[in-house]
């Protein structure tokens, strides 16, 4: 049986579900190979500032996981990325 195509790419990724490919589109971006010149710190702020409101925290923890499986293939959790994100000093402003 043929596989089904996904209509985006970027939902191939572990952490992606229709909310946060909505987020993507605001950011521009629409497929995997850009978030691989990306860091959770400036999509974090880029879509706070779009926006105009603030966003859960653990909004960085889903950019950090899709950016690290589209660097390395890796799927991972948003969640494993809490800890890291709660030991930086303190996240973007918008």
């Amino acid at each position: 049986m043929p596989q089904k195509k996904l209509k985006n790419e970027l939902l191939s990724l572990m952490n992606v579900g229709p909310a946060v490919l909505n987020d993507l589109k605001i950011l521009g971006i629409d497929r995997i190979a850009q978030l691989r010149d990306e860091t959770p710190d400036h999509l974090y702020e880029k879509l706070q500032t779009i926006t105009q409101k603030k966003h859960e925290p653990c909004m960085w923890d889903v950019f950090a996981a899709i950016i690290h499986e589209a660097e390395t293939g890796e799927k991972r959790p948003w969640w494993d990325w809490s800890k890291i994100r709660k030991n930086k000093k303190e996240l973007p402003k918008n």
